[in-house]
């Protein structure tokens, strides 16, 4: 595995910290968004770190970033609308970097309702991985009834979004998706956070659009 220690990208609130893992064959590229700022959220939050280097396992190229605020991150916390468009910014440079592959988004918590909801509306983004997505406190509406394949991580004993929540809304969206429930995991995956890896690796491993 090769690692290009991207240290910055261009933000809409100014340079974002960031970094990106490459594999020496690129089959797609993934942006991958942290959980909330404001309870401790980062690019290196520990469920993050291995859910990319499970998406480069499988030989995609992964660009993790600290939202405006974050870290280095020029700029402040904005209520998620500045959020959104810092992962607009780092899916251009994605796009820039890598433009004849595939571009998936993925997210954790507070950064799948953004990188669902971005990457769900726009065109050149072709698949949607969400790590326990808080649906009761945003809004999902434009991923569920998105037409692209959608993939979930969840855990079993998630506090902030209960299973019985992902599977009323998973039975609610479209087609084509699939789930993968971690046993025992809170909303955090505390102990539980190479299990998030091995579900990338089983969901997307052999994924081909």
């Amino acid at each position: 595995m090769t690692t290009v220690r991207v240290r910055e990208i261009a933000g809409p609130a100014g340079r974002l910290e960031a970094m990106l893992d490459e594999p020496p064959a690129v089959r797609a590229g993934v942006v991958f968004a942290h959980p909330h700022p404001q309870f401790g959220g980062t690019m290196h939050t520990k469920a993050v770190y291995q859910g990319a280097k499970a998406f480069v396992r499988t030989g995609c190229a992964v660009l993790r970033f600290n939202f405006r605020g974050v870290g280095t991150s020029d700029g402040a916390w904005d209520e998620g609308r500045g959020e959104k468009e810092d992962f607009r910014a780092a899916l251009d440079f994605m796009r820039s970097r890598h433009p004849d592959v595939p571009l998936w988004v993925a997210g954790m918590s507070f950064g799948a309702w953004i990188a669902l909801t971005v990457g769900a509306d726009d065109s050149r983004v072709t698949t949607l991985v969400g790590i326990a997505p808080p649906l009761s406190r945003y809004d999902f509406e434009t991923v569920r009834t998105s037409g692209k394949p959608k993939f979930f991580v969840q855990g079993e004993r998630d506090e902030i979004c209960p299973l019985k929540e992902m599977y009323a809304f998973y039975s609610r969206c479209h087609d084509p998706k699939e789930l993968v429930v971690i046993d025992a995991a809170d909303h955090l995956f505390d102990g539980k956070v190479l299990e998030v890896g091995d579900a990338i690796e089983d969901l997307l491993g052999d994924w081909n659009e």
